[in-house]
């Protein structure tokens, strides 16, 4: 596993890093439901790179892989990944989802890639636990490593706002996320834009922005 310098502090990075994020890695082990929907969901969003899918595809806040053990399941692409939680990093190495060379100790503020050298550079309920001050950074660092495409999938509100996570403030922000990538980089064209509803799909009610970079 890569090792770069630590991240810089911050209130979320404190509890992401700590118990707070431990418990989280406890609550979200994989299971074969899990699996069979995320493999669904992520044959939806990708087949609309038919023609061109990404070759190599880097998650940003991975927690214990459950995005990447589906992505490993339909798709042949190298599988990259960012994750501060060490308890969470563990579980990934010892369930080989990813080769230990592709899984950093890193954030958003500082992804350990080259300029464009991931073809497809996404993130799943991590953007709206970035504090708002602290968005504009992680928007340009994947944007700064995607090479072709650029995926987020995380919770929508036409107008930013707050939300209690599990009884605590300043953890959680909704807003529309790809409005702030579209407003930021003008080389991003829309591919599609869905929605993946809990009922239906296992997912959190989250919506999902696919974007070419020109």
């Amino acid at each position: 596993m890569a090792h770069v310098p630590p991240p810089p502090s911050t209130p979320q990075l404190a509890a992401w890093t700590g118990a707070f994020g431990d418990a989280y890695v406890e609550r979200n082990a994989p299971t074969p439901t899990i699996q069979r929907d995320r493999v669904r969901a992520f044959a939806s969003i990708l087949r609309h790179t038919d023609g061109d899918p990404p070759q190599s595809i880097l998650e940003c806040g991975c927690n214990v892989g459950l995005n990447l053990r589906a992505l490993g399941a339909m798709s042949g692409a190298e599988l990259f990944a960012i994750e501060p939680n060490a308890r969470a990093r563990a579980t990934v190495l010892k369930d080989a989802v990813v080769e230990p060379t592709r899984l950093h100790e890193a954030t958003l503020a500082a992804l350990p890639f080259a300029d464009r050298s991931i073809d497809l550079v996404f993130t799943c309920g991590v953007l709206i636990h970035v504090a708002p001050p602290d968005l504009d950074r992680a928007l340009d660092e994947v944007h700064r490593v995607a090479r072709k495409y650029v995926l987020a999938i995380e919770y929508f509100s036409q107008q930013p706002e707050e939300a209690p996570y599990r009884g605590h403030g300043g953890l959680l922000w909704k807003r529309d996320f790809g409005l702030a990538y579209l407003e930021r980089f003008p080389d991003l064209s829309v591919i599609e834009v869905g929605f993946l509803w809990k009922p239906t799909s296992g997912w959190d009610d989250a919506t999902w922005w696919l974007f070419r970079k020109g």
